[in-house]
């Protein structure tokens, strides 16, 4: 890869062993994604964005709010006040995800309308949730062992044993009306642990699905000593959180460290627990959401510096989300506003759905390395597979870097490729933007953004020696893949 003009810059050494010692690294941050509601399932569009992203990721989960909301159907009352159930929708859902090969995180909520205690507990979000807690914990325990049953005999023991159930999302903040929140939130666990767990002790109950991080230490006391089942830990956070809401303090965190931080934390309020060796699923995540940050090549970084801090701390991280079909605000109007997902409005694939096709390419095996701005790894091939970044944050300003990768025990003039995402690769914002930003694009004008932005075969090169000269412009995120052998 040559230089681009005249540039007295400093170059960046990376020192990369081939045959040092590697650890597992399990693809964690690509297994599992968000959504935003469970009717959502049931479109084309979304359908389709699942696809495009299980082909690039194999992710086999996805996590969705709102099963149990009044639009799904599923519970109802005769005129005598008994409960009528309807999965009818549910299945629908479930059947659609499992027939493209992913299995769902079944998180409980929200309330229906006719078990809520009270009915006009609704959630700001444009679908209008509603948060309050059941008016019956007879009536709750019915509907969850109903729900329970019907899966199970539905998908048969063997699948629904390999979802996970999380009871609730973010009963810290404003998505939970019970009060005291914390103790009345409890007690919804226990009640849907304790109800899913008679229909099978195979199933996976978790929780306590908090934002920011929270509750960990107290759900996770409290479950030992009231003897509740607990098969994993979940909780959020963002990069954009505040530091005092993830930490309680006023230290400077800067946003590319806090959600690992975060996750440390976590980490080791599980490990001082009673049940020292849960799981840990991080449910929810995402970059900085400033300056139109996820719809461009910064995400690529981002999520490459979060994966290298990560890494042997949390079981899957789910990213929020894997589309912009999403309305927490009503229907997208148009693509490109800064959304969450991979794919924006129509099906257009972004930077970070690139990007996240980049990092699948890595290794299985993690070769340790010090360096900020690398993951290095090797397949089951021997080919070393090495992650390079320039992270720029988007309130920041930065400059391109020339890095040079230094190998030893690697073959002298082994064969190389690259791929990368930037400002010139993949860059999808930018061609629409080229196009005239066009509100409502056609059909003809997505499949030609997809097409002039889709990455071109990796460009063919070979180490000079033992190393490799890159420049990397502002938020690029180059694979490297060096062959092994002679």
């Amino acid at each position: 890869v040559l230089w681009t003009g005249v540039d007295c810059r400093a170059q960046e050494e990376i020192r990369i062993d081939a045959q040092t010692e590697t650890t597992p690294f399990p693809h964690f941050w690509e297994q599992m994604f968000g959504s935003g509601r469970a009717i959502l399932a049931l479109r084309e569009n979304y359908r389709d964005d699942l696809r495009a992203v299980k082909e690039i990721t194999d992710f086999r989960y996805v996590r969705f709010h709102a099963i149990l909301h009044d639009e799904a159907g599923v519970y109802n009352e005769d005129e005598h006040g008994n409960a009528v159930y309807n999965f009818a929708c549910v299945d629908e859902i479930y059947d659609g995800l499992l027939k493209n090969g992913v299995r769902p995180v079944v998180e409980i909520s929200f309330m229906p309308k006719k078990l809520a205690f009270n009915p006009d507990a609704l959630h700001a979000f444009w679908y209008k949730p509603n948060v309050s807690p059941p008016k019956s914990w007879e009536k709750w325990d019915g509907l969850i062992t109903a729900l329970g049953r019907h899966l199970v005999q539905r998908y048969g023991e063997d699948e629904v044993a390999q979802w996970y159930f999380e009871v609730w999302n973010e009963p810290n903040i404003d998505f939970w009306g019970g009060i005291p929140r914390q103790k009345s939130y409890f007690e919804l666990y226990d009640h849907t642990a304790r109800d899913l767990k008679s229909v099978s002790g195979r199933l996976r109950v978790g929780g306590p699905a908090t934002a920011a991080a929270a509750w960990v230490e107290d759900f996770l006391r409290h479950a030992a000593e009231e003897h509740v089942p607990v098969g994993f830990v979940s909780t959020h956070g963002y990069a954009d959180d505040t530091v005092e809401d993830l930490f309680g303090t006023n230290e400077n965190i800067p946003m590319d460290d806090r959600v690992c931080r975060a996750v440390a934390k976590v980490r080791k309020q599980i490990q001082s627990s009673a049940l020292p060796k849960l799981p840990l699923l991080w449910t929810e995540w995402n970059v900085p959401g400033m300056k139109e940050a996820r719809d461009t090549a910064y995400v690529g970084p981002a999520l490459a510096n979060t994966v290298r801090q990560c890494d042997g701390m949390v079981d899957e991280m789910s990213f929020w989300t894997f589309s912009d079909v999403f309305e927490e605000d009503g229907p997208i109007k148009k693509p490109f506003e800064g959304h969450f997902g991979l794919r924006a409005k129509g099906g257009i694939n972004k930077p970070s759905y690139y990007d996240f096709g980049l990092l699948h390419k890595l290794g299985e095996r993690r070769l340790a390395n010090s360096d900020s701005n690398v993951i290095v790894t090797k397949r089951g091939d021997g080919t070393l597979v090495i992650a390079v970044w320039n992270l720029v944050d988007p309130d920041k300003t930065g400059a391109a870097k020339k890095f040079r990768l230094l190998f030893e025990n690697a073959r002298s003039g082994a064969a190389v490729r690259i791929t990368r995402v930037d400002e010139d690769h993949g860059n999808t914002l930018a061609a629409y933007k080229a196009m005239g930003s066009p509100e409502y694009p056609t059909e003809e004008q997505i499949r030609r953004l997809n097409a002039e932005t889709k990455l071109p075969e990796p460009a063919q090169s070979h180490l000079e020696g033992n190393h490799l000269d890159l420049e990397l412009k502002v938020n690029a995120l180059v694979i490297v893949e060096v062959k092994s052998g002679s």
